[in-house]
């Protein structure tokens, strides 16, 4: 009897070591993960809304940020399993939003998980009634925030030490940005709280004024511990292309004065512009003002122009009133006649607009074959980009989207009218994690293969990505578009789509905040002046330390962003660190030399202002600690 005893013991035993935790339907966050002893973390996904359009990624990385695992789910596995082993030791799990996956986490339930939601947005899918635990440190002021999103519609906390409650009814709102929240109780003690999210689906829950954190344990409910990560940069000598220009998309009308000061502070090189033909087919030469302000205060002669109609309504047809506009277009710029590049686009996002690729076809052939008969238009600069899609790789979001990819309708139009098609433009909308900004390479190297590359290695056509942004039309979030984030997002944006020279433009969308659309570099003062937004700054950042050519780096980081460009003598690289761990960077290569000559070290964190930085240079090696979540730039001079 005693040994059967036992053996029931050591199997009871057994069956608990194996109990597994697990995360439904995961849209949006990073799940850190501790194990002394070791586990396997488990992945498995299902379909939550147009699957089979989009590519995603999945990113595991170790405790000192580097990459350990990575898993590239093609667009036709919409249903899939990926297992990890893990020795003991802290890793951190992202799943990157937008995802139109559910992803279910199985790990030991020994392995401490805490999970980070994103903010605003909905971040996972959950049951009815799904209970979680938070802490909130000795007097920290912090608040417990959620939206609605059509499913889980209040949060409930309960502090554990006392039974003290809170409630927080989630409202629905015309406006994505804003949320409901409740402020915490201060205390001058640790206090654990457990949450209950009342109702079942789409969920949007966070912590602000204390870390964003929760468990299904309290006592996985342990401080995050972040190692110093090391970054190993080898410059090289060769070229690989072109710095692309970078821009914003302009208003359409007639900037104020009181916005030309900090519109020349951003540096800008090119732009985009809209042309509504229901306007200039009545009045000609409406947009002529502020066309020649654009270009001759602020010295732009690239751009890149979309015929849509008032209110931005992209599905035009080639009737009297877009061909009268599309004339009046081309003769305004023929007149103008300064040097430059003037690109034309007869959609706006046409895959996203269009009933079927033929009627988009149709439309096209009519609009080009009268730009190239136009007289003097090639001369003045008139270039024909197609087809300004809703996003590239990946489908837009539309029902069956998997037949609207932009990619697909690039490839049709290539082939069936490329004799008039002299670039290749596209928009990017809704890859909000910072981790997985390294698609923005990807999707341009796609882009260059698409067109294919001449003797010289440049694209046979331009690539112009003439509008991104972290989201698409009023879905924003001020925890990003308000903050340091943004310039986070767009310093490694512009890092990787340049990584290969292969691109031509890229612009941010918009240049100014709109009532529905509060993502510009710009915002206006109360006294009707305008000031940058963090990410203006970090643009402002951007533009002064960027060179011409670009230079081949190696670089083994995963979370810091690098870029090598040169001109003539002048050597920069700009950087971003976007981890919350500092790094130590070291850069060697035959392009330095020590002491590097007119040399300078720059940073820019989270308050946005440039402080210069020390480094070391010893033996043809720089070193240099570059903190969390920094900016930087390094240039020097070449002997």
């Amino acid at each position: 009897m005693k040994a059967m005893a036992l053996l029931l013991g050591l199997l009871l035993c057994q069956g608990a070591a194996a109990q597994a935790l697990s995360w439904a339907a995961i849209r949006d966050g990073s799940l850190y993960l501790q194990t002394g002893q070791g586990d396997t973390l488990a992945v498995s996904w299902t379909p939550a809304w147009q699957a089979d359009a989009n590519q995603e990624h999945l990113y595991l990385l170790d405790g000192q940020g580097r990459l350990h695992a990575e898993r590239v789910i093609d667009a036709d596995e919409t249903r899939g399993r990926q297992r990890w082993p893990l020795a003991a030791g802290r890793y951190r799990l992202e799943i990157p939003g937008y995802s139109f996956r559910r992803y279910r986490v199985e790990h030991d339930d020994r392995t401490a998980a805490l999970y980070a939601p994103v903010k605003v947005h909905f971040n996972a899918e959950l049951p009815a009634d799904t209970e979680l635990y938070f802490k909130v440190g000795a007097g920290e002021r912090a608040f417990l925030a959620g939206k609605f999103h059509g499913g889980v519609r209040a949060l409930q906390a309960e502090r554990l030490a006392d039974g003290q409650r809170l409630a927080l009814a989630l409202k629905p709102y015309p406006q994505h940005w804003h949320f409901d929240q409740v402020a915490l109780p201060v205390a001058t003690t640790e206090q654990v709280w457990r949450l209950r999210l009342l109702g079942s689906g789409k969920a949007a829950f966070w912590l602000d004024g204390t870390a964003n954190l929760f468990a299904q344990r309290p006592e996985h409910l342990q401080p995050l511990r972040e190692d110093d990560g090391q970054v190993r940069l080898t410059l090289y000598a060769d070229v690989l292309g072109s710095t692309p220009r970078l821009g914003s998309g302009l208003p359409y009308e007639r900037l104020p004065p009181a916005t030309h000061e900090a519109v020349q502070a951003l540096g800008l090189r090119t732009a985009g512009y809209y042309s509504f033909v229901d306007v200039v087919g009545n009045r000609p030469q409406f947009e002529d003002k502020f066309r020649q302000l654009y270009r001759e205060r602020f010295a732009i002669d690239h751009d890149l122009t979309l015929m849509a109609a008032t209110g931005r309504k992209s599905d035009l047809v080639a009737d009297d009133t877009t061909q009268a506009a599309l004339q009046a277009w081309l003769a305004s710029t023929v007149a103008m006649a300064k040097p430059g590049l003037h690109y034309i686009s007869f959609a706006d996002e046409p895959n996203a607009s269009y009933r079927n690729y033929s009627s988009f076809q149709q439309l096209f052939d009519s609009l080009a074959w009268q730009v190239r008969r136009y007289p003097g238009a090639h001369e003045a600069g008139v270039r024909i980009a197609m087809p300004a899609s809703s996003r590239f790789v990946n489908g837009p979001f539309l029902p069956n989207a998997r037949d609207y990819r932009g990619i697909d309708w690039a490839r049709r139009l290539l082939q069936n009218s490329g004799e008039n098609v002299d670039a290749l433009a596209w928009h990017e909308w809704m890859v909000r994690d910072l981790l997985a900004t390294r698609t923005y390479r990807d999707a341009v190297r796609q882009a260059a293969q698409l067109v294919g590359l001449d003797s010289d290695g440049r694209p046979r056509k331009a690539l112009l990505l003439d509008q991104t942004n972290i989201s698409s039309g009023g879905s924003v979030s001020p925890y990003e578009q308000d903050t340091h984030f943004a310039s986070l997002w767009w310093a490694s944006v512009v890092i990787n789509a340049s990584q290969d020279g292969l691109l031509d433009m890229l612009n941010w969308f918009l240049l100014a905040d709109e009532d529905d659309h509060l993502k510009g570099l710009l915002r206006p003062r109360a006294d009707g002046s305008f000031e940058l937004k963090p990410v203006g700054l970090a643009q402002q950042f951007i533009s002064q330390h960027w060179l011409g050519q670009v230079l081949r780096l190696d670089n083994d980081a995963f979370e810091v962003d690098v870029l090598a460009m040169a001109s003539a003598q002048q050597r920069s690289l700009l950087g971003v660190n976007k981890a919350n761990r500092q790094q130590h960077v070291s850069l060697q290569g035959s392009q330095v030399q020590c002491p590097p000559a007119d040399s300078q070290l720059l940073y820019m964190g989270d308050d946005s202002v440039s402080r210069k930085a020390p480094f070391d240079c010893q033996d043809g090696v720089v070193r240099f600690t570059l903190p969390g979540q920094t900016l930087f730039a390094l240039t020097w001079n070449v002997i």
